[in-house]
């Protein structure tokens, strides 16, 4: 499918895990009028089951299929609308800017460490080793920083992050 036009009515959150794209995303959609979306929720809702469910019975590769697909479904469909995404998202395809305006929440590793606890991160695949963890964060972060059109301070308050991000894209 060719993605063939930005939608700029959209707003693409993009970031490591923890860096506070859903919060962000649901407080950043009330405040500026849009419908949120959350890509690891449609993915989840289109596969009818987890997405560590998904990883371990078909793989990390499927799964960035899946989140692919889903990426040219909300350029061709998705209008008005705040959408976070996966934290991988980015690395599998090149072309967020035509799903709208993407906005990199950017936050030390250090501080998503403190935000993620020890519960939360058996729930996440891909950080169950902490050192695999800063690594894949340490390589993910230079393809946010390429996809993105504004970098936002994510390590504030949700409330000063959606603040910044109006303030911006006005």
């Amino acid at each position: 499918m060719a993605i063939s036009s930005r939608c700029p009515d959209n707003i693409v959150l993009i970031g490591f895990m923890g860096s506070g794209k859903s919060t962000v995303g649901r407080l950043l959609a009330r405040e500026s009028g849009r419908y949120f979306l959350d890509a690891d929720i449609l993915i989840e809702s289109q596969q009818g089951r987890a997405i560590p469910d998904i990883f371990e019975e078909e793989g990390e590769e499927y799964f960035r299929a899946l989140e692919r697909e889903s990426a040219e479904w909300m350029a061709a469909c998705v209008r008005g609308t705040v959408i976070s995404t996966g934290g991988g998202m980015p690395t599998v395809t090149e072309r967020l800017g035509d799903i709208g305006k993407v906005v990199y929440l950017e936050i030390a590793f250090e501080k998503i460490l403190e935000r993620i606890d020890a519960a939360q991160r058996r729930k996440r695949p891909l950080f169950s080793d902490i050192e695999s963890a800063k690594a894949l964060y340490e390589r993910r972060r230079k393809i946010y920083e390429s996809r993105a059109d504004m970098r936002v301070d994510a390590s504030a308050p949700a409330v000063r992050v959606v603040e910044e991000i109006l303030k911006r894209i006005s």
